[in-house]
């Protein structure tokens, strides 16, 4: 039996739902005051449409992620270098965490956000997997470098949304001076030598 496409109003509400919801996490400065009857009132759909579609506040802020993260593994996947996938290998992991860093800044609130009402593990999370799967692989085709599943978490952890917050909201520091410590640190993780397994 073929799978059933999205009614169109279905695929309008949603997409109105994610501007809304865009919106409002951009305007505010918390947004744990965010509602569901916020996002549905901007967006001009029932409760239960939102309910229907996201399944509750988590599963909306991960939708909203998600869309948010789309320009980001377009240009991982299919963009030019250094962040595409005809660049080496070396090329990539940095401007990978880089990127990374960049969208986390970016979209502060909403990470925070969804760490925040995400019960599960971060670790088990779709796009952790994704960001760490392609890590790992990268990590493991530069010479010199081992145990590259830990390194790929260790890389990562580097980016988390609760240490960008802390470095940006409470140390102060400046966007190019996290992006050029992460750049320092990644280098010096790709150029050590080897530790005994």
């Amino acid at each position: 039996m073929p799978e059933r496409k999205p009614r169109k109003d279905a695929v309008r509400n949603r997409a109105a739902v994610l501007a809304a919801a865009d919106a409002l996490f951009v305007a505010r400065e918390s947004t744990e005051e965010i509602t569901m009857a916020d996002v549905a009132a901007a967006a001009g759909v029932g409760k239960g449409t939102l309910f229907r579609a996201f399944g509750d506040r988590t599963g909306l802020i991960r939708a909203l992620y998600e869309s948010r993260l789309e320009p980001l593994v377009e240009a991982v996947e299919t963009g030019p270098p250094p962040l595409g996938a005809a660049a080496p290998p070396r090329d990539r992991v940095p401007a990978l965490l880089d990127a990374l860093l960049c969208f986390k800044l970016d979209n502060r609130g909403l990470m925070l956000a969804l760490e925040g009402t995400d019960s599960a593990s971060p670790y088990t999370a779709a796009n952790y997997d994704w960001c760490h799967t392609l890590l790992r692989t990268l990590l493991s085709r530069i010479s010199g470098v081992t145990h590259s599943d830990f390194t790929a978490h260790a890389l990562l952890a580097a980016v988390r949304a609760d240490l960008v917050e802390h470095l940006a909201a409470h140390e102060g520091q400046s966007r190019e001076t996290m992006r050029a410590d992460l750049a320092g640190f990644v280098s010096q993780v790709l150029d050590s030598r080897p530790l005994p397994r």
